[in-house]
């Protein structure tokens, strides 16, 4: 019997093998490249505050908040995503780049993105922090630096939007208890009556159209 020729041909000009290790490898960064380089962080936040604010403690669910912060994600992420693709992994595939190339050509989209989004204060700090001489321009900054900046920066902006969402309805809080207060009523838990009047303005003022509609301008 002759030994059966097994042979697996790669895309573009890497090897099938180099290409499996490339793409396990690219796996294993993939959770952390969604959460701190793209829309999702902010979103996520600000959701979260929202369930705080109104006290419905796990409705919506987790699973719920997350996949509508994806969908949000890749809706704010899409013509990033479309000029990434354009001009590095799909001539990359095609065979018309190599990996580094495609690398370099794929990263100013993305960096661009982020710089939009991030504060100078922030890039600063980290410039300062690398100990490595201030570039003449932003978009030449590594990406070592524009990733940590733009994720403080993310997290600062999440907590701001969070804040304002929970003014009105510690406001419903304050006014709940103190009638209860007045009223003699200190057995009755104040959450209890407050969270139907939370939920009721939320519903009345379209909040999800409201809050969704405002983080994905804010990305604009």
């Amino acid at each position: 019997m002759n030994p059966v020729d097994i042979r697996l041909d790669g895309i573009g000009t890497i090897s099938a093998p180099l290409q499996i290790v490339l793409v396990l490898t690219l796996l294993s960064f993939l959770p952390a490249i969604l959460i701190t380089m793209t829309a999702f962080t902010r979103i996520v936040i600000v959701f979260h505050f929202l369930r705080q604010a109104l006290g419905t403690q796990e409705m919506p669910s987790n699973q719920i908040l997350i996949g509508l912060s994806l969908f949000l994600t890749m809706f704010v992420m899409a013509l990033v995503a479309q000029k990434v693709n354009a001009d590095a992994i799909a001539p990359a595939m095609a065979g018309k780049l190599s990996l580094t190339d495609a690398t370099e050509r794929g990263a100013p989209p993305l960096r661009e993105f982020m710089l939009r989004q991030t504060r100078e204060a922030d890039l600063r700090l980290f410039i300062e922090l690398s100990k490595t001489p201030r570039p003449p321009s932003a978009d030449q900054l590594p990406m070592t630096v524009v990733i940590p900046a733009y994720v403080i920066s993310e997290l600062k902006t999440g907590f701001q939007m969070g804040f304002f969402l929970f003014v009105p309805f510690v406001v419903i809080d304050l006014v709940v208890s103190t009638t209860l207060l007045s009223m003699g009523m200190m057995q009755l838990p104040p959450a209890m009556i407050s969270l139907p009047f939370k939920v009721l303005l939320f519903v009345m003022i379209d909040g999800w159209n409201l809050l969704v509609g405002s983080l994905v301008r804010s990305f604009h």
